[in-house]
């Protein structure tokens, strides 16, 4: 699943140059949870994401991870799960998939 704001343009853009099949978007709210939405510094999307995980494994690959999402996810999140940043400077390298394939191999397989 795509969890990005490109939408629909990551399957047509993003996916075949990554070897990725057309895979469903998760749509993001309308609005803003506004406060007591979670802690100072924890991502938009963090929420939404963990909703739609609903305790199954998942990888979140996003440049803007950062340490409030980390905490936030491991004291939410009952299942496996990946939090995986890359470079914002180099994007996504061979090593950040061999990262990701071999965490899925570990925890999923």
């Amino acid at each position: 699943m795509w969890a990005t704001t490109w939408g629909d343009e990551a399957n047509e853009v993003v996916g075949p140059r990554i070897g990725l099949p057309v895979l469903p978007v998760l749509p993001w709210p309308d609005d803003d949870p506004g406060e007591g939405a979670g802690p100072r510094g924890l991502h938009w999307k963090t929420r939404p994401i963990l909703a739609r995980a609903a305790g199954a494994p998942f990888v979140w690959v996003d440049d803007e991870i950062g340490d409030v999402d980390r905490q936030w996810v491991a004291a939410s999140h009952p299942g496996p799960f990946l939090l995986h940043r890359p470079d914002p400077a180099a994007g996504l390298t061979d090593a950040d998939f061999e990262a990701i394939g071999a965490w899925v191999q570990r925890s999923v397989a």
